[in-house]
């Protein structure tokens, strides 16, 4: 039978740890958590659940998921966020894969989004495949900002949706996007990028009428509107602050 080491790193996680444990207990056969430094009850409510607990200084995502997964006792990690909760067709799914000989490296499955109040169907974010089951020792996580397993080959799929529960306030959704616009504008920067007015301009709009047109979001009524906005938002925001960056490159020291 194939083992499973469920990874999953924290900060400040009390609200959501424990319904994402409880999801993977009749699952996994361990469960490592690697935190980056919480002040609250995510330590407590992940030993009192019999998860390994482990204390990481923060660097950035795709190092700390595969330290998690160094320290994995199995072959095989399933990586989950502490949000994240596995529904009962995707439990089955993972314990009939136990029984089997895998046919691959890399298995995805479906994720679902709940959004101030109601799962989202639409929008590009359902469904939102994601690549969470891996054989650590031929696959890792790369990437500074959308880290995400590096393979080679197909990947396998899993039957069932990873539940996410994600925004419960819109205030949320806009630290999210001031915080990934500056990650993603400082890695433009970084990888060389110096173009940027015309895709503020351009690429904005494009991505408001991709999300809620192309992608269906005017199906998802007021949270699709949102969605769509807060997508464009991050787009302006990301070239805004790279332009920003090439202003200060340019003053004199």
């Amino acid at each position: 039978m194939n083992r499973i080491s469920a990874c999953i790193i924290t900060l400040n996680e009390e609200r959501n740890l424990r319904r994402s444990l409880e999801s993977l207990r009749a699952v996994v056969d361990e469960v490592v958590v690697v935190d980056s430094g919480s002040t609250d009850r995510t330590e407590e409510i992940a030993r009192e659940l019999g998860a390994r607990f482990e204390f990481r200084k923060w660097t950035q995502y795709a190092e700390q998921r595969n330290y998690a997964a160094s320290l994995a006792g199995a072959d095989w990690i399933l990586s989950v966020d502490a949000d994240e909760v596995l529904t009962s067709e995707l439990q089955t799914a993972l314990l009939d894969w136990k029984k089997r000989a895998p046919q691959f490296a890399v298995y995805e499955m479906a994720r679902r989004t709940w959004y101030l109040g109601q799962w989202i169907r639409h929008s590009g974010w359902y469904p939102d495949f994601k690549k969470r089951l891996y054989r650590k020792d031929t696959v890792r996580f790369a990437g500074p900002l959308h880290e995400s397993l590096q393979h080679e080959g197909r990947c396998g799929r899993l039957a069932g949706d990873l539940l996410h529960y994600t925004i419960h306030e819109f205030a949320e959704h806009e630290a999210n996007v001031e915080k990934y616009s500056t990650l993603a504008a400082r890695q433009m920067y970084e990888h060389g990028r110096r173009s940027w007015r015309g895709a503020l301009w351009f690429a904005t709009p494009w991505s408001f009428f991709h999300t809620y047109i192309i992608r269906l979001g005017f199906l998802d009524g007021y949270r699709g509107v949102l969605i769509a906005r807060m997508a464009a938002k991050t787009v302006r925001l990301k070239y805004a602050k790279l332009g920003q960056l090439l202003a200060a490159e340019r003053k004199p020291s």
